[in-house]
């Protein structure tokens, strides 16, 4: 039966991805080889490459019983297809192979921990997903289910912890040689809680503490965590579901959140100092990191959000893309991100232009594109003069446009893509509000053909938006009320030759 399930997955995905051509996927996010794709999972470096797995359904461009589909690369950004890695077709995964996380064991071999779903149906004739921990094992293609599934299940549990909400586990291997992971569970109270666990060799498991709990404070269920240590301090990673906004940190519905602080490893538990979303923009769920070889903690998430997946017509071939990775730090007990440095080695062409007053619509000659590195600053007000409102618009023609917008009077950051061509009745527009710019503001915008990823003063926060604008649409232009002064540098990109799975 495994090998059946498997087997239809790997023959379906090779026969229908290669009919997808390159011009329809990004250039250098990931995007699954057909069908549908939402959380990262296994993110890890194994063998001298990076392994990134993630939810799959290859059958349709919706949402279905989870796979986990496969991709490997050398450097963050030319991505290579693998063999989907899992299917549904044990017992205790029947419903879904759900999110995980990876790492290597001292033998050399894989370690997969993920989710497995088996439907029950209640008494009252609702079906629901029990959810417990599972293993698998692999050389980086091929990958066994453990013999002893689930190594975690209900009797694992706190007091009042559900069966029903016991999800996405992130292992790693603590300094002494043993393993930690921390899985998202939803309490009694019925907001959400952060549990952790350890073994002495990633097989056997034991529950020790509850590292953090909502309390109601942030959503309700947190999903997706991940823990890790980042200049000085400790960084958790969650998504929140059900979320109401708090002014303009946090927004309605599925979002992101990071806690930074303290961890006390005898309670295991996190003492929190500080709290924020980890991106202000549409599309951005379920992030992951990864260690790299250099030290570096790097970030990748889902480029989707579960509010917004209406915006893929069903027709498509795919849907669904990660977003680039990201180079973590924590500055002035704050979580920065910036791209990955690899990305400055796709840069081509630069344009530059040095201290241009921009008053009304402007098009500048050399500034335009769908593969784009966008670096602008912008000059803080002189001697009392100043403007009300900057705008720069990309993936622009004489019918679409997606906008960024800024009001210094009240620092309003906004996203607004209404107008790029979706016919859904989504999300389109979101706001953030801008830390500093005593300096002038800064922006840093990545359009990759179907996203923008707008990195502000330096990563201090980040926007993310997807749009499926048809890529004749390749115009930027800038709008200013009043006098804005600015610098603007732009960069083709061009990951040469390749087109996102493998292929040149």
């Amino acid at each position: 039966m495994e090998k059946d399930r498997l087997s239809r997955a790997r023959e379906y995905e090779q026969q229908y991805g290669s009919q997808i051509a390159p011009l329809e996927r990004p250039m250098f996010h990931v995007t699954p080889m057909v069908g549908w794709m939402n959380d990262p999972n296994g993110f890890s470096y194994y063998k001298g490459e990076y392994h990134l797995f993630y939810q799959y359904h290859p059958y349709t461009s919706h949402w279905g019983p989870m796979h986990w589909g496969h991709v490997v690369s050398k450097d963050l950004l030319h991505w290579e297809f693998r063999p989907a890695a899992l299917a549904p077709d044990q017992p205790y995964d029947q419903g879904g192979c759900f999110s995980g996380s990876a790492l290597t064991l001292p033998d050399g071999r894989h370690l997969l921990m993920y989710t497995g779903v088996r439907l029950e149906q209640q008494d009252n004739g609702r079906t629901c997903e029990v959810q417990t921990q599972c293993l698998a094992v692999g050389d980086g293609t091929d990958y066994e289910k453990y013999a002893g599934n689930p190594v975690l299940d209900e009797h694992d549990l706190p007091e009042g912890g559900s069966r029903f909400d016991f999800r996405d586990p992130k292992i790693w291997q603590t300094e002494d040689g043993t393993y930690r992971c921390v899985i998202g569970n939803r309490p009694a109270d019925g907001s959400g809680q952060i549990l952790l666990y350890t073994s002495p060799d990633g097989f056997h498991w034991s529950y020790k503490s509850t590292l953090a709990a909502n309390q109601d404070r942030i959503g309700k269920m947190w999903e997706c965590p991940d823990l890790f240590q980042l200049d000085g301090k400790w960084v958790l990673l969650t998504s929140p579901q059900d979320m109401l906004p708090q002014g303009f940190e946090y927004h309605n519905g599925n979002g992101t959140l990071c806690l930074i602080g303290r961890y006390d490893e005898e309670k295991g538990q996190l003492i929190e100092e500080y709290q924020q979303s980890i991106d202000y923009g549409i599309d951005f769920y379920a992030p992951q990191t990864v260690l790299t070889p250099d030290g570096r903690r790097v970030m990748i998430a889902w480029m989707q959000n579960w509010d917004t997946c209406s915006i893929r017509t069903p027709e498509e071939k795919w849907a669904g893309q990660m977003s680039i990775p990201r180079e973590l730090e924590v500055r002035d007990g704050r979580l920065y991100q910036r791209p990955i440095r690899e990305l400055e080695a796709l840069r081509t062409d630069p344009v530059c232009y040095k201290d241009i007053l921009i008053s009304g619509e402007v098009s500048l000659d050399g500034v335009k594109g769908r593969t784009v590195d966008l670096e602008l600053t912008l000059h803080p007000e002189k001697d009392g003069t100043g403007y009300h409102k900057f705008a720069v618009r990309f993936a622009q023609n004489d019918r679409y446009w997606t906008s960024l917008s800024y009001h210094p009077q009240d620092h309003i950051l906004k996203i607004d893509r209404k107008f790029s061509g979706s016919r859904r009745a989504s999300i389109h527009q979101r706001r953030c509000l801008v830390r500093g710019e005593r300096d002038g503001l800064r922006l840093r915008i990545i359009l990759d053909r179907y996203s923008a990823e707008i990195f502000v003063n330096d990563g201090e926060q980040v926007i993310t938006a997807t749009l499926y604008t048809e890529l004749e649409a390749d115009q930027i232009t800038f709008y200013a009320e009043g006098d804005v002064e600015l610098d603007v540098v732009k960069y083709g990109l061009d990951t040469g030759g390749f087109d996102g799975l493998g292929r040149t």
